[in-house]
């Protein structure tokens, strides 16, 4: 079990969290299983950037982004050379720092 670290943010998580991931279990589905409602407009099949996060730490633990997440990753809001898809990246067995960013660019967000 890896521990993910998440940085405060304003909607999603305002007082930051610590949440444990199985290795194999990607990001988002990490978030998205300890109850912080990240965007994933696209249901995880890399199609959008909605689930962007920065990777602060612990990122060469995860798998490498494939070509089709890193033509994504070019139109994500506030991209960094630390930036992923969560829906892509899978948690290995190290411990993580996760930011997510302020923006996405999900214009019509639903349920909201």
């Amino acid at each position: 079990m890896a521990v993910i670290r998440i940085l405060p943010h304003p909607e999603y998580c305002p007082e930051g969290a610590e949440i444990q991931a199985p290795a194999g279990t990607s990001i988002c589905e990490a978030l998205l299983d300890n109850d912080i409602k990240i965007e994933h407009a696209c249901d995880m099949s890399c199609a959008c950037t909605t689930c962007h996060v920065i990777v602060r730490q612990g990122g060469n633990s995860l798998n490498e982004p494939d070509e089709s997440e890193e033509d994504m990753l070019d139109r994500a809001w506030g991209l960094e050379p630390q930036s992923r898809l969560s829906c892509q990246a899978i948690v290995a067995q190290q411990d993580l720092v996760v930011e997510i960013p302020k923006y996405s660019i999900n214009h019509a967000k639903e349920n909201h």
